[in-house]
């Protein structure tokens, strides 16, 4: 009798035994139809046995093996493992999450082919057969023919009706699904690569570096300014890989960086398979481009934190850009860093990894500093000098509308010259809170400890955290007074007060309100580039990785707000942000100028932002932390838990916190607290810190801890471990 062992995404970390008499060794890594309960679900088979802990009249037979797709490797499901084991998290449930949600559910899914293929008949087509009206399908059949296959979502980029062009050019056998589940297949056979950019002596050397260490593991910071040259470092050593015939893994932080990432790769290799994978992708369409990523077709896969799980056969490389990001720390269900996990993959696979950043996460920063990656810099801007940056007291010049009259005159100086600026506030809506000045009352959420924040255009107050919508009052709910007040300021109330002050500039409001739309942030960016903007409003969203030529003005609003926070990495999150949006301004031949509102303009943060040194700042930061016991020098884990009640979740974490004591004394188990954001969505929550400098007896100490934490007394709170938080 053959056994099988299955792995459930169900909230319990073991492997169920099921009885599968024509089961393969080539099965393991295959999913599998099983009977979990009175329903049926699938599972992913990781392992093959004779005999099993359950007696045999107790075991169920699996019902059908799906042998439909490729089968996760053992190089995949060894990352999976580790990801499991490592952030205490059910095996079953990791596996299953990283595929395809098509591929989760009962129904085998329809085959979607990842790409298509241009045909000996398509090559030999002219494009003047082609009616003159039939623009799309002249202008789809010419990318076919210069870059001979296409994913899905390139061909539904090139326009609305792409799709429908493309059956017509499947029906005149002129373009051919290509079959994404077919094996792998390596070859170095790579179409030539358009030539870059000459290289400075610092990008000579990075290349130089990296490419000598193709052949094994090694990790990379890849440390340069803003508009150093980074992207085209990444592009030297892609291509290098290319041609050893193996794949090549980018990841970015945020989807708004795909398309212009993507479209700059695909600019440099017209002939390679370029494929995407992030969570702004329907479920067809990810199912696609899994595939081919798994089956070898796309030789270069870009994507956000969920790709690191992509299952690549010929893995050669990793780039893990904006490396310092949080967005690659997932913050609910499996909270794994996807850069972390970037660099374990790296070292199973035999292949370098390159942390790119202007300004690198302190923990990697510090790998660097101690030799366990190897530091390569970036100094000098390409073709551009670095902008002034300066700082506006905003003690000797009061904001109006948040706005300093310094600001506004170099605002209006840029719109004369005929270039554009950029007015950073991260923080969107009209105000952040609704305040009657009669009684005190504010525009809190009954269901999170937040306020409700004002969007006067929609007539509405929105919680930001949890969804809650509110009309806008017309009279204080407490005392009845109608002059309510809106407090602070936000991109809507900014962009309001600078309509007022430039009624004939062209105003562009960017944050994510008016990005939802899945192609409006691709046409804002046109409109920038066309120069159809005078002046950017704007959150984070236009901090990362931009390249705006014609832009050469920021001005920084309520930059003091991460200076009062408790949190140990504000500093440094501030000052990633800060450079981050200061590198917009002077990206081509202009002189660029950050001008920062500040109440503290001699704070030592603004001191060493304007002198572009972040060695000495990170050095500074990591003396801190070395003396304050903070990581990276010590390893940390937090305890969550939320209940209808936080007297139920505090009396759950003292509980735990008394059974971690009992199981080891080199733990540093501090008092559960509320959360900083102690109610969300109408639940209580609280959490407990532990902390060792080993980060092995860390990993011990929570295996064991885990195990008594489950146990019947202690259920009276939904729980879940953070292994490395980022956010308390």
């Amino acid at each position: 009798m053959k056994i099988i062992r299955v792995g459930l995404d169900v909230p319990v970390d073991q492997l169920f035994d099921y009885r599968c008499d024509d089961a393969q060794d080539n099965d393991v890594g295959r999913r599998v139809l099983v009977p979990f309960g009175k329903k049926t679900q699938v599972g992913v088979i990781l392992g093959i046995a004779e005999t099993s802990a359950v007696p045999p009249q107790r075991l169920r037979a699996a019902q059908h093996v799906l042998r439909d797709e490729l089968p996760l490797t053992a190089d995949d499901l060894r990352l999976l493992k580790f990801a499991s084991t490592y952030y205490h998290y059910g095996c079953g449930a990791v596996i299953m999450n990283s595929l395809p949600v098509r591929l989760r559910r009962i129904t085998s899914p329809r085959h979607i082919p990842g790409s298509y293929a241009l045909t000996a008949a398509g090559e030999a087509a002219d494009l003047n057969q082609l009616p003159a009206r039939a623009v799309v399908k002249r202008r789809l059949l010419a990318l076919f023919k210069q870059q001979r296959s296409l994913d899905s979502a390139t061909i539904r980029a090139v326009a609305a009706s792409a799709p429908g062009a493309l059956k017509q050019l499947l029906a005149l056998s002129w373009v051919e699904p290509r079959d994404s589940a077919a094996p792998p297949s390596s070859t170095t056979d790579v179409p030539e690569a358009v030539a870059g950019p000459p290289l400075n002596l610092a990008q000579d050397e990075a290349v130089r570096a990296i490419c000598a260490r193709l052949d094994g593991f090694s990790a990379f910071l890849l440390l340069g300014i803003t508009g150093s040259g980074k992207t085209e470092v990444y592009l030297r050593v892609i291509d290098a890989v290319l041609r050893a015939g193996r794949q090549a893994l980018l990841l970015v932080p945020e989807i708004a960086l795909t398309p212009q990432l993507d479209a700059m790769v695909r600019d440099r290799f017209p002939g390679v398979a370029l494929t995407s994978l992030h969570s702004g992708l329907n479920e067809n369409e990810r199912l696609a481009h899994w595939r081919a990523v798994q089956s070898g077709g796309a030789r270069i896969v870009l994507g956000t934190r969920l790709a690191v799980f992509a299952p690549l056969p010929q893995l050669g490389l990793i780039v893990v850009d904006e490396e310092h990001d949080a967005s690659y720390k997932q913050m609910d269900g499996l909270r794994y860093s996807a850069r972390d996990l970037a660099v374990v993959r790296a070292q199973q696979r035999g292949v370098p990894v390159i942390l790119g950043s202007a300004t690198p996460a302190l923990e990697t920063y510090y790998n660097a500093e101690s030799g366990r990656y190897r530091l390569l810099e970036l100094p000098q801007r390409i073709n551009a000098a670095p902008p002034r940056i300066d700082c506006i007291s905003t003690r000797d010049q009061k904001p109006a509308d948040g706005l300093t009259p310094r600001l506004l005159a170099a605002i209006a100086e840029r719109i004369a010259r005929g270039e554009q600026s950029l007015v950073f506030i991260n923080r969107r809506g009209y105000a952040p809170v609704l305040m009657c000045h009669a009684c005190g009352w504010l525009s809190n959420c009954h269901r999170c400890s937040a306020q409700l924040v004002l969007h006067l255009r929609d007539r509405q107050l929105r919680c930001h955290h949890c969804g809650h919508l509110a009309p806008v009052p017309v009279t204080c709910p407490e005392c009845g007074n109608a002059e309510l007040a809106p407090l602070g300021q936000g991109t809507q109330r900014v962009e309001a007060a600078l309509t007022q002050r430039f009624p004939d500039a062209r105003i562009l409001r960017i944050d994510r309100d008016s990005t939802r739309g899945r192609h409006t942030w691709r046409a804002m960016r046109n409109q920038i580039h066309a120069r159809e903007v005078d002046i950017l409003v704007g959150t984070q969203i236009l901090a990362k990785g931009h390249d705006f030529p014609h832009l050469s003005l920021v001005g920084i609003l309520n930059a003091d707000s991460l200076l009062y926070s408790a949190d140990f990495r504000a500093p440094e999150r501030l000052f990633a942000l800060l450079s981050q949006v200061s590198g917009r301004a002077g990206r081509a031949d202009i002189q660029g100028e950050v001008l920062i509102q500040t109440a503290f303009p001699q704070h030592p943060l603004y001191a060493a932002l304007r002198s572009e040194d972040f060695a000495s700042f990170a050095r500074s930061l990591l003396a801190e932390r070395r003396q304050a016991g903070f990581p990276p020098f010590v390893y940390q884990a937090l305890l969550r838990a939320e209940a209808p009640k936080l007297e139920t979740a505090l009396a759950f974490l003292e509980a735990a916190a008394q059974i971690g004591k009992t199981l080891s004394p080199r733990m540093t188990i501090y008092d559960p607290v509320p959360a900083g954001m102690m109610r969300l969505a109408g639940r209580e929550r609280a959490q407990l810190l532990v902390q060792c400098d080993s980060r092995s007896e860390l990993q011990s100490f929570l295996a064991a801890w885990q195990g008594r934490l489950a146990e019947p007394p202690l259920r009276r709170a939904r729980w879940s471990l953070d292994v490395d938080p980022l956010a308390f």
